[in-house]
Order: C-alpha cells, then structure tokens, then sequence
C-alpha cells in the first residue's frame, strides 16, 4: 500500500506545489491520481519515490519510505518520464543495467523484452531511435523487471496507439488482480475509467475528490438539456433546484433526475436529454471538480 499523509512541498518564495495532500493507494486495486496541469501530481509521484524532498508530510510504501528500502527496484516499479532514458543506450543495454544494478537474473532481460512486445531488432537499437510509444515500452518493462508489488506511472500510455493502450490497461489490470499495487496517472480519461477502481483528483496541488470510481461517479449529479434552454432553466429555478449551464445548452444539478423530469413536466418544458451524469464518464465529473483550475476554462 502507498501512503500519502499531509504531504506538502513549497518551492522558494512561497510558491506551493503539493498542500497537505493525503490518500492510500491499495493493494489489489488500481489508484488513478487526475488532475490538470500544474495541479501537482508528478510532484507528488517524485516524492513518493524519493526523487524530490517533502516540505512537510510523509509518503510511504508499506510503511517505508522509497529511500529505506533495500532494493527499491524489487518492490516497486516506476516509470515518470520515458524520454529520460539514455539515448545513446540501445534498449537491451538500459534493462541490462538495471537488471545487474538489482541482481537479478539475465533471462528477466528478454522476459522484459518479450513481454512489453519490442523486437530482438528494435531492442538493439538505440533510444534516440525509439518512438514514444517504444520508450514507453522500454520504461513499462524497467518498471516490471524486477518483478515488485507496486507500481507508480505517471502517464504511461502517452505516445501509445490504440493497440498498446489496450496492452497496457490489461497488463495494469492483470497485475493488480495478481495483489498489486498501482497509483497511476493519466491525461487519458476514457483509460483511467476504464481501469481504475479508486481515484484521487487533485487541482491546485489539494485534493478535491476521492473514493472508489463507483461512488464518485454516481454523485455527479443530472444533466438533462431542452429545446428551449431558456424555458429549462427558468424552470429549474421555479423548483428551487440549483444547477449549472454549459455552453452546449446543457444544465447540470445534483438534484436527481426524477425531480428534474418532474421541474419540466410541470413547466411543459420538452426534455430532448435527461440522465445521470455518469453516462458522459469521468470526464464531465474531473471537469466539474477541476473548474477553477483548467487553463483552458473548458469547464467554464
């Protein structure tokens, strides 16, 4: 399990990356950590693996700190930057280091090779050569090779095609139904919704929602839309019912979609949409929880 207690990490002259952020990762279970840019997730990640010091606060992995274990490579896999492995190194050197600097076995090297599907050719070129998605590859089965019980990865499937997304949620789901443990970060939403049973969101560096995938998802509230947004909004408003408008015409309510079909009725409004909020999937939920930090104001 990875345990993050009132973690906090301020830079120079005040400037707070990560405010007193807490959450478990478990065992058995895949932890997406979401959030917008900036919002401190890798700087989190970084601490939990010993890259960079906390100000405050501790994040440890049963019980221990990354730097307290003996082996660390053993027992957890991390992957946060592909494209900072050695360029000048062909992908078989990179897992031949890493294979020797753990003392482990020289077979682990092609088991690797084989299982993150790079070629006897492609393993024996040099990373400067490597695609994205090929780095991902080498960094997923760096991660693997020494065979630990937790993994951290931070955007992993950036630079995948469709094929390696699949690869890759099905590897991430197989390893935590095996009793691992993995805190995995996404910009890929749909992959995140698709794999994770818990997530934790985080914007401005605090935590702003986290729990089971399933409960988050089902607080989301109603969205429903009219032919006449103006006349579903004044109808809303009529029964006390407090809601958001998005630009596409839609409103959005915690207020169960029941007592929004009932607002309509009795206004004679013409519903054309009216659902759980769920059905747009953790998109619209991460957009809703993030609004006031996305650069973009996509959630405006």
């Amino acid at each position: 399990m990875i345990t993050v207690e009132a973690l906090t990490k301020t830079y120079g002259r005040g400037m707070t990356a990560v405010d007193d952020v807490s959450f478990t990762a478990a065992r058995g279970r895949v932890t997406g950590f979401l959030g917008p840019n900036g919002a401190g997730k890798s700087t989190t990640m970084r601490i939990i693996v010993g890259l960079t010091p906390a100000t405050s606060g501790s994040a440890t992995i049963d019980g221990r700190r990354f730097t307290d274990l003996p082996n660390p490579g053993t027992e957890v896999g991390v992957l946060l930057d592909a494209s900072a492995q050695h360029a000048g190194r062909t992908g078989r050197e990179i897992l031949t280091i890493a294979q020797r600097t753990m003392g482990l076995p020289r077979r682990r090297v092609q088991e690797m090779l084989d299982l993150v599907s790079l070629t006897s050719d492609e393993a024996d070129r040099r990373v400067r050569d490597y695609s994205l998605g090929m780095r991902q590859r080498l960094g997923i089965g760096t991660a693997l090779l020494g065979d630990p019980q937790v993994l951290v990865l931070d955007e992993p499937a950036n630079g995948l095609d469709p094929a390696g997304i699949r690869w890759m949620r099905d590897l991430l789901r197989r390893f935590a139904d095996g009793g691992g443990t993995v805190l995995l970060s996404s910009h890929l939403l749909h992959e995140i919704e698709v794999v994770a049973d818990d997530l934790v969101v985080i914007g401005n560096g605090r935590v702003v929602a986290q729990g089971t995938k399933a409960d988050l998802l089902a607080a989301a509230g109603t969205v429903a839309r009219a032919r006449d947004a103006a006349a579903l909004a004044l109808a809303m408003e009529q029964a006390g019912l407090a809601f958001t408008t998005h630009a596409d015409g839609s409103v959005h309510t915690e207020a169960p979609p029941e007592h929004v079909g009932q607002a309509a009725l009795s206004a004679r409004v013409v519903l054309t949409e009216l659902r759980t909020a769920d059905g747009a999937g953790l998109e619209e939920m991460f957009l809703e929880l993030t609004a006031d930090t996305q650069r973009e104001g996509a959630a405006a």
